[in-house]
């Protein structure tokens, strides 16, 4: 790929120049960009939402149909197995088919299966339901993130990318807070069903995103020109930085879903605090997250996107391991959440940009959507081992463990990849 520098819009004239802030350089950006900006971040909140609302309601549902967590954390693992799928396969969609299409596709696809979710009649069914919104769960990330990429120049791609990816901080947070109404005015039994239907709202952006956004020039080119095939990407030429990226996606996501699935079970069973009582908990840890995104996105374009991925793996590792075995008291761990959820989120803001800056543009969408899906589907196994191995010992330690073998996995893949900051994607 060409490191040559993409020439800077006139957007910028009569607006100061000094925009290395974190946000600064809002002012700076085009109208295209400021809107496909806004429109990926939105998306990436429904996302959130969608995701985090199975783990937020895990606990009614191990109680109404008496499965063991083994069992509940595999259906959270099939979910992120289907979606590595999806996410391969709406890669590749979004190479022939244009990125907007691509998005608009998968948003759909995991509304009607959160629907579906709502009214199912048994664990079979909604584990069924589950995984398959995966499929549309993996491909929306993969889609959105490089439309993002093509569509902000270089300067700024690493703070756009990443304050994007902050939109997942708010679909979890809405998530949250959507749990403490529901399960305020709704019995249990009942409550968990609602919070899969209103999981339907998100089919409203794809009006929203086929009205404002427009598609990346540099993909019209590349469509025009040939089609590659989804396995170019194993070529010799790149199978390697594809198979480091996979590896990346894989410590990254394992060590994130290892300890957000189960850390609303921990605070009910460990720390003995109900569903309701648990959500200033992860109130905390989410305002953290969202924190770690925005500044995460900062440091990608300020240190590169190596060191950030380095310096929030160690952190993340450090931080997992007091959470979850430091004797500490619930007012003491309270305040934790919030350095918590900074690091264990904040690596994710580099991971579009970075990706993208990693392949060319005519196998970029099937490259992004293997190497973060491939790591989404590996890592997906993480929950369902946390679940079945805490039957031998306590949840705390069984999330440790796995934590860091995630996180020494995303350090290693870092260490080893090139930096592509500042990188053209026309190529």
């Amino acid at each position: 790929m060409t490191e040559a520098t993409e020439a800077e819009p006139s957007a910028s004239i009569g607006v100061d120049r000094d925009d290395s802030g974190m946000v600064a350089f809002y002012r700076a950006m085009t109208i295209t960009e400021r809107r496909t900006m806004l429109a990926c971040a939105l998306g990436y909140a429904l996302d959130g939402l969608d995701f985090t609302i199975y783990t937020l309601v895990l606990g009614s549902v191990i109680a109404l149909w008496h499965v063991d967590r083994g069992a509940a954390g595999l259906t959270v693992s099939a979910t992120l197995l289907c979606s590595a799928v999806g996410g391969w396969a709406a890669g590749h969609i979004s190479d022939r088919m244009g990125r907007v299409r691509a998005v608009q596709i998968t948003v759909l696809w995991f509304t009607v299966f959160s629907l579906l979710s709502a009214v199912a009649q048994s664990f079979m069914q909604l584990a069924l339901f589950r995984a398959l919104l995966g499929f549309g769960f993996g491909g929306e990330w993969t889609a959105a993130a490089a439309l993002m990429s093509e569509t902000i120049r270089p300067r700024y791609r690493g703070r756009a990318v990443g304050c994007v990816q902050s939109g997942w901080a708010v679909g979890w947070g809405s998530a949250v807070l959507l749990q403490a109404i529901v399960y305020s005015l709704v019995p249990e039994q009942q409550a968990w069903r609602w919070m899969f239907a209103l999981g339907f709202v998100p089919a409203l952006y794809v009006v929203f995103i086929r009205r404002f956004v427009e598609e990346p020039p540099v993909v019209v080119a590349a469509r025009r020109e040939s089609m590659a095939s989804i396995w170019e990407i194993f070529s010799p030429k790149l199978r390697k930085t594809t198979l480091l990226a996979a590896l990346l996606g894989t410590g990254a996501q394992g060590g994130y879903y290892a300890i957000n699935t189960w850390l609303p079970i921990f605070l009910q069973t460990e720390r003995h605090l109900t569903i309701v009582g648990s959500t200033s908990y992860l109130g905390f840890l989410i305002a953290g997250a969202f924190a770690g995104y925005l500044t995460g996105a900062w440091l990608a374009d300020r240190i590169g996107r190596r060191m950030l991925f380095l310096l929030f793996a160690g952190g993340a590792l450090v931080m997992t391991l007091i959470y979850t075995r430091a004797p500490l008291t619930n007012n003491v761990l309270w305040l934790l959440g919030f350095p918590l959820g900074f690091v264990v989120s904040g690596y994710f803001a580099g991971m579009g940009a970075f990706f993208a800056e990693l392949f060319p543009t005519r196998v970029r969408g099937s490259a992004m959507g293997f190497a973060y899906n491939f790591g989404r589907g590996i890592g997906a196994t993480f929950p369902a081992l946390v679940g079945y191995i805490s039957a031998t010992m306590p949840l705390s330690r069984a999330i440790a463990i796995f934590a860091t073998i995630a996180y020494s996995l995303m350090g290693l893949a870092a260490f080893l990849l090139p930096e592509t900051r500042g990188r053209s994607l026309v190529s």
